[in-house]
């Protein structure tokens, strides 16, 4: 008796079974649980960020259709002095931020290291700025800064010193703005370098006490370089934060006085909601980005330099 096979059939059933096969594997759960995180992304991420780039070739004023301009808005950039201002405003910010903020934070750590009693106290009270609104917490320092019920001036007003008009003076609105900034995300960094602190093998400081190295020394060439990849997170992060900048200058200053605290995200603002002129703003948004993009590349690609503990 003949038994007929067919060919058709006997392709077909690897296929079946490796498709049965794949749809019960890790690999499928696991593209299953991501697959909104990526969907999102794609959606809140990359569609907008496209969007805008079309935008800024446009010149839309909000009502009506955008009319194409190609590269009009970029050339007039560079012709805008306005510009330049802001932009030097916002370099001023970052880099008066960034290490005053990474600085304080690392001091910080050091400091509440230790499981000593009521250190969880401190720890959170420093925390607590991260968790509060932005508004809120340039409420209150603007009211701190004010020129005559300000409670700073009063401060000073107590040992006969007469108080600024911190943030209505072109010399001290920046710097005000700055220290308001750092106090309000330093908490963020100073738990990463905690946990960071905590993972430093004793045994190098026991190494290093025999070498005759003091404390300075072991800070110097054992704790920094075993956290040296913390440092380059929380370098990263708080670069990128201070790029973006806006609820405090927006809330304490509003730009002011004249453009001495204007930076790029708070012009973007001004330009899309209060002149309604989206291509131009757009426009800004896309250098915003392609220089956010420019320091992180190049953070990147000096890490292997000074970070440790790279493959």
């Amino acid at each position: 008796m003949e038994v007929k096979v067919n060919a058709n059939t006997t392709k077909e059933l690897p296929i079946k079974k490796s498709r049965k096969k794949y749809f019960g594997s890790e690999a499928f759960y696991g593209y299953l649980f991501v697959s909104p995180m990526v969907l999102g992304f794609f959606v809140v991420m990359f569609i907008p960020f496209f969007y805008s780039v079309y935008m800024s070739l446009t010149d839309w004023q909000l009502l009506g259709d955008p009319n194409f301009i190609g590269s009009e808005n970029y050339q007039r950039l560079v012709h805008d002095p306005d510009f330049w201002e802001v932009m030097k405003n916002t370099l001023i910010f970052s880099g008066g931020l960034v290490p005053i903020n990474i600085v304080i934070a690392l001091l910080l750590a050091l400091l509440l290291q230790r499981n000593l009693p009521g250190i969880s106290f401190f720890r959170t009270a420093i925390f607590i700025p991260v968790m509060t609104s932005i508004v809120v917490w340039s409420i209150i320092w603007k009211y701190m800064f004010g020129t005559e019920e300000g409670f700073i001036n009063q401060i000073l007003g107590a040992f006969g010193i007469d108080g600024p008009a911190w943030l209505y003076d072109p010399d001290l609105a920046m710097g005000a703005v700055i220290v308001v900034s750092a106090l309000k995300n330093v908490g963020l960094n100073m738990v990463l370098f905690l946990a960071a602190l905590q993972q430093v093998d004793k045994n190098l400081y026991e190494a290093s006490y025999l070498d005759g190295a003091n404390k300075l020394k072991q800070f110097w060439h054992v704790t920094l370089p075993m956290i040296t990849p913390t440092v380059f997170l929380t370098l990263i992060l708080t670069v990128i934060g201070s790029m973006k900048v806006f609820g405090q200058i927006y809330v304490m200053t509003g730009g002011g006085p004249g453009n001495h605290t204007k930076v790029l995200v708070y012009y973007i603002w001004e330009n899309a909601f209060k002149l309604f002129d989206f291509g131009y703003a757009s426009a800004i948004a896309i250098v915003l980005f392609s220089i956010i993009l420019f320091f992180t590349l190049i953070q990147w690609g000096v890490r292997k330099r000074w970070v440790f503990h790279e493959q």
